[in-house]
């Protein structure tokens, strides 16, 4: 899929808002890229089931349709009813490929809903080999004076302490092989003044993803993380106003928003064999926006 059709797809983004997070993505205009057909799987992750949180729409989409791609089952976990139709297009898209699939609605932050949710997986399954924390929110304010206790705790208790519990409850179910990819973000190295909570659950993602790594390491499980720069997901109108949704991406060296299928390689490849002696990394997919060391 050549890079000039993804910018002539961003110079298509019109100003446009949705008024609830995490969004829905068959409410933007254009629709997010999820797929590139002319892209062949290799069976890398053949037999391998894989749960991903936030996975009807966005990034996660992206990566179950490449999972299945690849010869994996995969298993969707998302928030809201309203996300029901974005669900069962990523159903269709993986059974498509050859996937089993599974959606289950539930909310991450409550510790007991993700011990269920294992448990669930892998009664469907049978086991788990793959974990992806993706579920995000992000709520803008200019000023930390403007964060109030509540949005705090909701950041958190979604983009961190779902994470947290969905991985503690995973790491005993898995074995040798196995692995957790976590959906970190430029945001964590960057920083951003308008995302500060936000940003600061992504930097945590990223410590996590190092310890559990070298704590898990003796286990042979390995833990790595994707940090994505400006995508153009729903979660990007359900946040910004139409302004900043026009702009959004436009600041990056390669001064566009990346589309969901140019981050799910780098998942693919975390997931699978071809990253055996890789633990406790971060991939950046972000149009060149970090460049530190």
């Amino acid at each position: 899929m050549a890079e000039d059709k993804f910018e002539k797809l961003d110079d298509e983004v019109s100003p446009q808002t949705q008024a609830k997070q995490p969004g829905v993505e068959e409410d933007m205009h254009p629709t997010p890229i999820y797929d590139d057909p002319t892209r062949k799987g290799a069976d890398k992750l053949k037999g391998k089931n894989a749960l991903i949180t936030g996975g009807d729409s966005g990034i996660g989409r992206a990566v179950a349709v490449a999972f299945a791609k690849e010869g994996a089952n995969v298993a969707i976990a998302y928030l809201a009813d309203q996300e029901d139709e974005d669900a069962d297009k990523t159903l269709e898209l993986i059974e498509k490929y050859g996937g089993k699939a599974k959606k289950f609605q539930v909310d991450i932050s409550v510790e007991k809903n993700c011990e269920q949710l294992i448990d669930q997986v892998i009664k469907e399954f049978g086991e788990l080999n793959i974990l992806v924390n993706n579920a995000g929110k992000q709520f803008p304010q200019e000023s930390i004076e403007d964060i109030t206790e509540a949005q705090l705790k909701e950041t958190f208790e979604t983009n961190f302490f779902g994470l947290f519990y969905l991985s503690k409850m995973a790491v005993s179910r898995m074995k040798k092989g196995d692995c957790i990819v976590n959906t970190s973000s430029i945001t964590a190295y960057n920083g951003s003044p308008g995302l500060l909570d936000y940003s600061a659950t992504k930097g945590a993602i990223t410590s996590f993803t190092r310890s559990l790594a070298l704590q898990l390491s003796d286990k042979g499980i390995r833990v790595n993380a994707v940090a994505p720069g400006p995508i153009w997901t729903p979660l990007i109108p359900a946040t910004f106003d139409a302004e900043k949704v026009a702009e959004h991406g436009a600041d990056t060296p390669m001064k566009r928003r990346g589309q969901p299928v140019e981050n799910a390689p780098a998942y693919v490849f975390l997931a699978s064999e071809d990253a055996s002696y890789m633990t406790g990394q971060t991939i950046h997919v972000d149009g060149g926006d970090y460049v530190g060391s």
